[in-house]
């Protein structure tokens, strides 16, 4: 009996840990205002960057009504879709993810932010 309620107070605290580094959507959309300048979450907004309105599963470079770069565009006709890797790996570095990307920001650093934008950037996805 002792060792099931301790087994089940591990299991307790395990789960506790797991769910605190878990993507956070409000958090995310806090780190999106460091992209807001320059991008919108609204169908059909485009700005000086394009609209990330569901984002999560486009190809890279296809968003009609969006005048993308000549990388972007092969970037996505190479087969580039954002998914959480790849948006992951282009937020950290977008100049060495597609080189040649009109995209001037330099990337995000901490890592539980990238996790962060991604959640929010799928909950604007769908």
């Amino acid at each position: 009996m002792v060792n099931a309620r301790l087994a089940l107070a591990i299991v307790s605290l395990l789960a506790i840990n797991s769910t605190s580094h878990a993507q956070d959507i409000t958090a995310g959309a806090t780190v999106f205002k460091k992209c807001a300048a320059c991008h919108s979450v609204e169908e059909g907004q485009n700005k000086v960057g394009p609209s990330l309105h569901k984002v999560i599963g486009r190809t890279a470079g296809t968003l009609a009504g969006y005048q993308y770069s000549q990388a972007m565009k092969a970037a996505g006709a190479g087969g580039l879709v954002w998914d959480e890797a790849t948006i992951e790996d282009y937020l950290v570095a977008p100049k060495d993810k597609v080189k040649g990307t009109k995209m001037a920001f330099v990337g995000l650093k901490n890592p539980k932010d990238i996790k962060d934008l991604y959640a929010y950037l799928q909950s604007v996805s769908q």
